[in-house]
């Protein structure tokens, strides 16, 4: 298994922003998570980070879901908690790239267009100071130097486009490998997760972990680390 707070910066790699609360009190949440982790939102005039005041606590929960057929089932719950800080204009193009990949909001472009001014719509990201996590029969607390020095797993791209094909084009023998390595019928099975150190299978209602042998150092090894588990012979 990835290690936690690998694990925790993957998911939020993948998670968009559920809700925002500042000082405790709900606020609209409109956003995505930077290349390192930090929640980045978007704010429009009147709500209550606009004015970023800096003593404000503030809280992004992030959830990330997994699709199986036309259900869509959350398998990582985050809570990122700190302190609004604006994002430098410099930064503010891929903070924006960062949220539209979860918001496709048309006050982006003026976020950009009109960057600075006090009447436009703001670019703000959280100064990191502890994180919650849920995700499968694992909870926990990571402080921000834990869960900011953590990448995510670097086959998380090549494993996203693996398991998507897997749960397309071959369930039936993902079904007949897990049956076969549990050695009874697996009933409806789907790939939940992928990484360089094994898979995880959702079987009917329950969560099954199988570790690879090795770690899978590239795409390749990932492969063939999966084709061992979908093997019926």
């Amino acid at each position: 298994m990835l290690p936690i707070p690998e694990r925790v910066r993957t998911l939020a790699a993948t998670a968009s922003v559920a809700k925002l609360s500042v000082d405790g009190a709900p606020s609209p949440a409109r956003g995505g998570v930077d290349e390192r982790g930090r929640p980045v939102l978007l704010v429009r005039p009147g709500e209550a980070l606009h004015g970023l005041r800096e003593d404000a606590v503030v809280a992004v929960n992030l959830t990330a879901m997994r699709r199986l057929g036309t259900v869509s089932h959350p398998r990582g719950l985050i809570e990122v908690q700190g302190w609004a800080e604006a994002v430098p204009e410099g930064e503010a193009r891929a903070a924006a790239v960062a949220v539209a990949a979860h918001s496709a909001d048309e006050s982006l472009f003026e976020a950009l267009e009109r960057f600075g001014r006090r009447d436009a719509p703001r670019l703000l990201r959280l100064d990191v100071g502890q994180v919650v996590y849920l995700t499968g029969q694992e909870s926990g607390l990571l402080d921000a130097d834990d869960y900011l020095g953590a990448a995510p797993d670097p086959l998380m791209g090549a494993a996203e486009r693996v398991l998507a094909h897997v749960n397309t084009a071959h369930r039936d023998q993902l079904a007949a490998g897990v049956a076969r390595q549990l050695g009874e019928p697996a009933g409806e099975v789907w790939l939940w997760e992928l990484d360089r150190f094994g898979a995880t299978v959702r079987a009917d209602e329950s969560l099954v972990r199988f570790q690879w042998p090795s770690p899978a150092h590239s795409e390749l090894c990932l492969e063939s680390a999966l084709r061992g588990l979908l093997c019926t012979c």
